[in-house]
């Protein structure tokens, strides 16, 4: 009887509380934060200048001055601070990656120049315009001959491997 008893109890507990409302989600602007923020494009570059690579080349973009004030003005401290040492310690590493292991890869750094144009062993172009990458620094590798890529820097051991080995 006593077991009957317990069971009768547990099994009471568990469906109440099986047929209790469904949870719904809530959206973000129901707690209270109001709607998601826009997400902010970076401010285009002061320059509109050209460089043109060729041959095997790491080339690192950063935003000149005049973008970076901009960036400042629209992130908080925190975040602005984050992004640039984000920036600072992936370029760091990238470039010492790039000397211990791929020393014949030229490395390139372009703050002024908003087109990087690459050209082929082919005599093909790509241009590439730095105000439609929205990450404030990154690194395009560009062995001569392939379409040139926007590598990954945290991943940049792997990365360069792939791409200058596999021809």
């Amino acid at each position: 009887m006593r077991l009957s008893l317990l069971g009768t109890a547990g099994l009471f507990l568990c469906i109440s509380s099986c047929s209790g409302p469904v949870a719904r989600e809530v959206r973000p602007e129901e707690k209270g934060g109001g709607p998601k923020p826009a997400i902010i494009k970076k401010p285009p570059s002061t320059y509109n200048d050209t460089l043109r690579i060729t041959g095997p080349s790491a080339v690192f973009y950063s935003p000149d001055s005049v973008q970076m004030d901009k960036i400042r003005a629209v992130n908080k401290k925190d975040v602005f601070a984050m992004l640039t040492h984000d920036c600072h310690y992936q370029m760091e590493y990238s470039r010492l990656v790039l000397q211990k292991h791929w020393p014949g890869v030229r490395v390139i750094d372009t703050f002024r120049a908003r087109y990087l144009l690459f050209e082929k062993a082919d005599k093909s172009r790509i241009y590439i315009d730095l105000n439609d990458k929205n990450d404030i620094c990154g690194l395009f590798l560009f062995d001569g001959t392939k379409d040139p890529v926007l590598a990954d820097m945290p991943n940049i051991d792997t990365v360069l491997g792939f791409y200058f080995k596999h021809q």
